[in-house]
């Protein structure tokens, strides 16, 4: 039984028959990849309010209301990026539900692929990229160059610095993140390839972190 329960798809299907531990565990076991992309795409005007385990709670909820859909239905979408998209979208009407007139409008809110997804905040970016200083000497002049790395970030092509955030830090597939962003496989490496090197252009400026930056 524990060997069935370790592979995600006898999980799939357990789930598909009706049992609801299997889903469950199911979306544990994409919690991590799931944790990621909200934190990444979280408002930074919630933090404090909101935090990636509050948006997980209810998206799971949905999840749990919407999978006998999903499990009747064709399964065009992989199954994580099915979760993907609950989650975001659960993500995004979380924003609206806080924010409310505050919302930005949405050429800026939402992301440059379909699903309706909010975008990879930059701050949000360079301070995942500015984790990896450790050093007490680094500590003084953290913000200052945590806002240089920030506006490199925004310097990069729009959809560059998307291919980026999903390959590098959400982990999709080149083949997961072309079927997102609606462009094919061979423009989605290219892009991947060029960002990693804008990426590490920028981090050569910046002591300490284009050493410890490695691409995929």
């Amino acid at each position: 039984m524990t060997q069935i329960l370790d592979n995600a798809d006898a999980l799939l299907e357990l789930a598909a028959s009706g049992n609801p531990q299997a889903l469950g565990q199911l979306f544990e076991h994409h919690r991590s990849r799931l944790e990621m992309m909200v934190r990444l795409r979280l408002d930074r005007r919630l933090q404090g309010r909101l935090d990636p385990a509050d948006v997980l709670q209810e998206a799971y909820l949905e999840v749990a209301r919407r999978f006998g859909d999903y499990a009747a239905g064709s399964r065009d979408l992989p199954f994580f990026l099915w979760l993907r998209l609950i989650t975001g979208q659960k993500l995004a009407e979380l924003h609206r539900r806080h924010l409310g007139t505050k919302m930005r409008s949405a050429g800026m809110e939402v992301s440059l692929y379909h699903g309706g997804l909010p975008r990879a905040s930059s701050a949000s970016l360079a301070e995942l990229l500015m984790g990896r200083l450790t050093s007490a000497s680094r500590a003084a002049i953290r913000a200052e160059t945590q806002l240089r790395v920030q506006e490199a970030l925004n310097s990069m092509a729009a959809l560059d610095r998307e291919v980026l955030v999903l390959r590098h830090f959400e982990m999709l597939s080149n083949e997961e993140a072309a079927r997102e962003l609606q462009i094919k496989p061979s423009a989605a490496s290219n892009r991947h390839i060029r960002a990693l090197r804008r990426l590490e252009e920028i981090l050569s400026h910046v002591s300490g972190l284009a050493d410890s930056f490695k691409g995929p």
